[in-house]
């Protein structure tokens, strides 16, 4: 009975017999009251045989009166006058008696319970009101015995056919659960096995045919669930094959960018002042191409490696950002505002922190550039008790639906054409990196806000 149809089968049994017990006890109740009436009646006309005679009857004649009744005597008040009508020579004492005039229905019950658990032969005295006004009052005197076993006899033909009843209804609601809910979850059960089996086919996806509403709605939940799950191993698939092929660009990229910088060594030795003053630059972004191609080189598992935490200059750090996004921009309307206090000092990766600024800093100056128009982009930061807050502020037009969407998900929070929407996927994992958050503070047409928190604390 571990099946979810047995067990409905089992407790639909027992409520079925509770509800046929609740039903017993007036049921019985209501049998008793019969007899009774039942025996009065027949006393009844039993005296009214004896009237007919004028009162005349023989002995072997009121003996059988007596018995047809089922009674021991019969007393009849008639026009204010009591007379015993009919009598056996020796009359048992009496027990208990029982008025039947006006009896509530608490009262039928609690004598009827009472005479089904007694076993003693008690002889009763039952008074009554006579049929078709045949006289005041009735009243018999009767055994006990024959009454408590027609009450027994009754209730086990009620019980008999109540568990009957209960065992039809209990097959036939068996049958409809199997067939509507036990069936149906089968059925789900089997999909869910098949489509463990190879969750990248997207064929053994459940079709939702259920008619009832509950397990609709669970086969939809199910379909969703599948339909997310197939489309999340297909984008790991393919980001693990691009993360293949940018570990095999990135380390002949490497090799590319090695030679790129020896040849930048000896421009430091030129005497033309702005080769001399381009030249550390130069070699700071070889530098950091260089680190980066050796990052994904070697972790290869699209993850980036844990920050190497030292004190960072954040205003030397955005300057820098900034003076590279101008020179990126190529003479872009975009003016850049840098409002931290000098000597502002925060604890964190100074190489990734640079990528993750200089992220933010380029989807700013690219989103002013996209509208035509000029802009401000502004960074500002502040110490606190709890670590450091950067804020990314530009007065662009603000974030489309598309990336709000699907914000910090590689590929897919793109909106510039030729984008690849990693920009802030990356961003934001670095940042966790170091045990902080990147959060989108507000965006519209008035512009866009983006919130670093790094913690004073170790990183994640």
């Amino acid at each position: 009975m571990n099946s979810l149809s047995g067990r409905f089968l089992v407790l639909t049994v027992i409520f079925v017999m509770l509800a046929e017990i609740l039903i017993f006890v007036p049921s019985v109740a209501r049998f008793r009251e019969d007899y009774l009436m039942n025996r009065l009646e027949r006393a009844q006309i039993a005296s009214l045989s004896l009237l007919a005679g004028d009162g005349m009857v023989d002995e072997a004649l009121e003996r059988e009166l007596l018995e047809s009744a089922g009674v021991y005597l019969v007393a009849l008040r008639r026009d204010g006058v009591s007379e015993l009508m009919l009598s056996t020579d020796d009359v048992p004492g009496v027990a208990a008696s029982y008025d039947l005039r006006g009896a509530t229905a608490m009262t039928l019950i609690r004598d009827a319970m009472m005479q089904v658990f007694s076993t003693s032969n008690a002889t009763i005295r039952v008074v009554g009101m006579p049929v078709r006004d045949g006289g005041e009052v009735i009243e018999v005197t009767m055994p006990s015995a024959p009454l408590r076993a027609a009450m027994i006899d009754y209730g086990l033909r009620i019980l008999l056919l109540s568990l009957v009843i209960s065992i039809v209804t209990a097959a036939l609601l068996f049958f409809a659960v199997r067939r509507l809910m036990v069936m149906p979850i089968k059925r789900v059960v089997h999909h869910m096995r098949d489509y463990a089996e190879a969750p990248q086919d997207a064929r053994r996806i459940i079709e939702v045919k259920a008619k009832v509403r509950e397990i609709e709605a669970a086969e939809t939940a199910l379909q969703s669930l599948q339909t997310q799950l197939t489309g999340a191993l297909k984008q790991r698939e393919r980001l693990a094959q691009l993360g293949e092929a940018v570990a095999k660009i990135s380390h002949d990229l490497r090799n590319i960018l090695n030679v790129a910088t020896l040849v930048a060594d000896r421009l430091e030795m030129s005497e033309d002042p702005a080769v001399a003053r381009t030249t550390p630059r130069l070699l700071g972004s070889l530098s950091r191409a260089v680190n980066l191609c050796e990052g994904a080189l070697a972790f290869g598992r699209a993850e980036e490696p844990p920050p190497r935490l030292t004190r960072v200059d954040l205003s030397a750090l955005v300057e820098d950002v900034v003076e590279n996004e101008r020179i990126a921009g190529d003479g872009a309307p975009v003016d850049y505002l840098c409002e931290i206090e000098p000597g502002l000092v925060a604890r964190a990766d100074p190489e990734q922190l640079y990528r993750v600024l200089a992220n933010l800093i380029r989807n700013a100056r690219q989103a002013i550039v996209a509208t035509g128009g000029d802009g401000v982009v502004t960074t500002r930061a502040c110490a606190g008790d709890d670590g450091w807050l950067i804020r990314i502020c530009d007065t662009g037009p603000g974030l489309p639906k598309k990336a709000l969407d699907h914000l910090f998900q590689p590929f897919q929070g793109g909106v510039r054409k030729g984008g690849t929407g990693l920009g802030l996927s990356i961003a934001a994992e670095l940042v966790r990196g170091h045990g902080g958050r990147l959060e989108l503070e507000r965006t519209g047409p008035e512009g866009t806000v983006f919130r670093i928190t790094l913690p004073a604390g170790a990183a994640a």
